[in-house]
């Protein structure tokens, strides 16, 4: 089927040619618009409601939602500042704590090392002390000793001088042929033992 369209002056019509061009509902008629206007231009009232929504946003946005918005952005900020504040607070006093105990620490190690020396002054003081007494001790049995020594060397002497003096006697009777008189071999004696 063949169509033709055709425009002339304000109507335009279009003709099916063929078999059906003597029908007359195929011819149609259109009326033109009432003026001339750009059909990609909106009018007023669409550019109205296209624009109200953004300016009823904005004002929304300025006056209720940036306001909230604002606030909460500040609570997060002071929310922020004061854990940061108590955190600087907690490690001062943390800081301040571990000082305390370190010059605690400090004073008990001082207090220690002061009893540990006067134990130890304490300590030598009882060794020197005891050591004076078994010096005094021994000094006293030495002396004893030496005095029970001498004694016994003085008691065994007399007897060691008589023993010797018979001996010498004896000899010197032997030798001789005749006994030596008692205070010539005596005298030797003593001489002798006294070297």
């Amino acid at each position: 089927m063949l169509t033709a369209v055709t425009q002339t002056g304000a109507s335009i019509s279009a003709e099916v040619l063929g078999a059906l061009n003597s029908l007359s509902w195929v011819r149609a008629e259109v009326e033109p618009p009432e003026s001339d206007l750009n059909p990609i231009a909106p009018e007023m009232k669409e550019i109205i409601w296209g624009f109200g929504p953004y300016v009823v946003f904005a004002l929304l946005l300025i006056f209720v939602l940036f306001p909230k918005l604002k606030q909460g952005m500040d609570a997060r900020y002071e929310s922020i500042r004061s854990d940061h504040e108590q955190a600087d607070a907690m490690r001062a006093a943390a800081r301040a704590e571990v000082a305390e105990y370190e010059a605690q620490l400090a004073s008990v190690k001082a207090e220690a090392a002061a009893i540990v020396d006067a134990a130890r002054q304490q300590l030598e003081g009882e060794r020197q002390e005891a050591l004076a007494s078994l010096n005094a001790r021994l000094a006293d049995e030495r002396a004893a000793a030496a005095a029970e020594n001498d004694a016994a060397r003085a008691a065994v002497r007399d007897q060691i001088q008589s023993a010797v003096a018979d001996v010498a006697g004896r000899a010197g009777e032997l030798a001789t042929g005749r006994a030596p008189s008692a205070d010539v071999v005596s005298r030797v004696v003593n001489e002798v033992m006294a070297r």
